[in-house]
């Protein structure tokens, strides 16, 4: 595994666990909005310092019994060919694993998911090869993403799909986003943050829709999904 980041605690991004978090490097999308670009653009992945597996696993062998999981961010984890070896490592030691990823991969997916006890996928724009790649400024083919969604929905242990209101997204997306991901349990909206990271530096001004500019579309959100919220 190429990792480009390790964060020793969190308390929110594995529901109701203590967790630390394991980021790697590399992903196949291009996100304007994107946070994370020591981890995505190669020309910063270069600079950025790797952090070796044992420092990792020497870390999870002093820990057991303080915290409950590991999760596995990105960039994209499912784009590396180890993956799978990293997560059983992990699992043997006792810890539970929760992984992140955009759904571009899910044959990778398919080999993991019997592994992993919690996947969040994002969902960034509704199901067209359009309005998909105008967000990703990559070519992407939906199908491979309805097919992780599939895949996540019948067999996943536990999941959420999650959506960033990055500021081109209008209230309609957001409407055809849920009819896209129908069936799906857990979903969740992201407000837009601005860092000063970010892949294209023009949205650090942008705004994107807040929990107000969506009430009247909320009960119909909170209908459709078994638990929905925003965050």
């Amino acid at each position: 595994m190429i990792i480009g980041g390790f964060q020793k605690l969190t308390l929110i991004d594995y529901p109701g666990k203590l967790a630390c978090i394991v980021f790697t490097s590399g992903c196949n999308f291009r996100c304007k909005y994107c946070y994370n670009k020591v981890l995505v653009d190669p020309k910063w992945i270069k600079e950025n310092e790797q952090i070796q597996e044992k420092e990792i696993f020497d870390f999870l062998e002093n820990r057991k019994d303080k915290i409950d999981a590991v999760v596995i961010t990105g960039g994209e984890p499912t784009l590396h060919s180890d993956l799978k070896d990293f997560i059983l490592k992990i699992k043997n030691m006792g810890y539970l694993v929760k992984l992140d990823s955009n759904g571009t991969n899910p044959e990778a997916l398919e080999k993991v998911i019997d592994l992993v006890d919690y996947i969040a996928m994002d969902v960034k724009a509704p199901l067209n090869n359009q309005q998909y790649s105008q967000i990703t400024q990559v070519d992407i083919d939906t199908d491979k993403l309805k097919k992780s969604i599939q895949l996540i929905q019948n067999k996943a242990k536990d999941y959420e799909l999650r959506t960033t209101m990055e500021p081109n997204m209008t209230k309609e997306d957001i409407l055809n986003i849920v009819k896209d991901i129908k069936g799906s349990k857990k979903y969740y909206l992201q407000e837009f943050k601005t860092t000063n990271t970010l892949i294209d530096e023009r949205y650090e001004n942008k705004k994107g829709l807040l929990k107000e500019d969506i009430e009247d579309i909320i009960p119909l959100l909170k209908e459709s999904f078994s638990f929905f919220d925003i965050r």
